[in-house]
């Protein structure tokens, strides 16, 4: 069980479009159970309309009017001439998995700016196609797909909710993926390294994970308090309940059976925002690691004459 506080609006690292009313307004951001953490998304400040929570893809038996009228556009079955057929597309997606209980609440946090000051991405598949994206040159394997934020201002990383093990996963042209398999569990785990709060906003296949639409700046996110971290758990269903995050067919995910859009399945997407009044990018953990290293007595030893 998870226990957040989040922000008002959420937002992602796709494109810097759309940053409407971000910038220094009060906004309330979501936190998780486990750790420190910001407000969630759909709660807008100060007497504005709220958004809806995200609802689950339309279940056999369910009209497209129904769908609809639940607030949910109803999906369209035009897709970009570019794009392949979903039945022949390979790889993971995330599903919509079963309701867990994780319960957040509401936090002002002032954004120093509309835009992020950090982003970063997280690649995911199978393993037999991160065997295909490994064969690409500059490969290079790590034991747990920590992905850094910022400069190591933040870390992210992908844990797997049944054996609680991080993900492993390995670096190609210069992009970190993590190997999932199909019908496994995950969370994504965010880990703050600074003395200052954070707002982050994150998606998962391109879709804002507070209310399950397309990702935007614009949107708020959850609360990293000072130096600590928080789990997200899932897609939001409202204030108390996620839908677990679950590796499944591209076919099956949330983004297909929901959108009928699969262009960005595959990716994690987390966008830092710092307070107003702080300066995150001057506390790095290279700053931090010079003043563990200061001296305090730095002329120890006598030096002979000249």
């Amino acid at each position: 069980m998870i226990s957040t506080r989040h922000a008002g609006y959420f937002a992602l690292p796709l494109a810097i479009a759309a940053m409407i009313g971000c910038g220094g307004a009060p906004a309330g951001v979501a936190s998780d159970a486990r750790a420190p953490a910001s407000p969630a998304a759909g709660a807008q400040m100060d007497g504005a309309a709220t958004e809806s929570a995200p609802a689950p893809p339309p279940q056999p038996g369910m009209s497209e009017k129904s769908a609809s009228i639940s607030g949910n556009a109803p999906r369209t079955s035009e897709r970009p001439a570019t794009e392949p057929p979903v039945d022949n597309r390979p790889g993971l997606g995330t599903e919509w998995g079963e309701t867990r209980s994780s319960h957040i609440s509401s936090a002002p946090f002032n954004r120093a700016d509309a835009s992020p000051f950090a982003m970063a991405s997280l690649f995911y598949n199978d393993e037999q196609g991160s065997r295909a994206m490994a064969s690409l040159t500059g490969f290079r394997q790590f034991s747990q797909g920590s992905v850094d934020v910022g400069n190591g201002i933040a870390t992210m990383s992908l844990k797997d909710t049944d054996t609680g093990r991080f993900l492993s996963g390995f670096e190609a042209t210069s992009k970190d993926y993590v190997v999932g398999t199909e019908g496994e569990r995950y969370t994504i785990v965010l880990e703050s390294h600074v003395p200052a709060r954070l707002e982050v906003v994150v998606s998962v296949d391109g879709l804002d994970v507070l209310d399950g639409k397309n990702a935007s700046f614009a949107k708020r996110g959850y609360i990293i308090e000072p130096n600590s971290s928080i789990e997200i758990d899932g897609f939001r269903q409202s204030m108390d309940e996620v839908a677990a995050f679950k590796f499944g067919s591209v076919r099956n995910s949330y983004a297909e059976q929901k959108h009928g859009d699969t262009r960005n399945v595959g990716v994690i997407g987390v966008a830092l925002f710092n307070e107003t009044g702080t300066n995150p990018l001057s506390w790095t953990r290279g700053e931090v690691q010079r003043r563990l290293d200061a001296n305090p007595f730095p002329g120890q030893f006598a030096t002979p004459p000249r």
